[in-house]
């Protein structure tokens, strides 16, 4: 039997704006955007080569908006990926990577350079280097 994650909810206090954040900014592609009621909105969009995809709402019980932290995102190039970022005027740290329990600016090795960025209300996301084919 397969188990596949299909959608993370993520809180927000403005779902158009956080649309725009996500497809404008960020570059994930609007699946849905559902008006289901004058008080429920349902946006579902998609990162780039992604099974799974993330949803906004409004109107639908859940944990408050900024609350969500950690959603992790692999790319096989980890400078490319932050410079598309920073194109689209995404508030993104530099490369880091961990020294044990630390973590320091610059590329670590396989599977240790990360770029961290939050979106308008503060749900936290991370990207990770993957190489290509891993």
């Amino acid at each position: 039997m397969e188990w596949k994650l299909e959608v993370v909810p993520i809180p927000v206090t403005d779902v158009e704006r956080a649309k725009k954040f996500y497809s404008e900014q960020v570059g994930f592609s609007v699946d849905l955007d559902s008006q289901v009621s004058e008080d429920v909105r349902l946006v579902q969009l998609t990162p780039p080569g992604s099974a799974c995809s993330i949803h906004l709402n409004t109107g639908i019980a859940g944990p408050p908006p900024g609350t969500v932290r950690g959603l992790q995102i692999v790319v096989p190039d980890i400078e490319a990926a932050r410079a598309e970022l920073v194109e689209r005027q995404v508030e993104v740290s530099p490369v880091r990577h961990y020294e044990g329990s630390d973590l320091v600016d610059g590329p670590g090795g396989r599977w240790n350079s990360f770029v961290f960025f939050d979106d308008p209300d503060g749900n936290g996301w991370v990207l990770q280097e993957r190489a290509e084919g891993e």
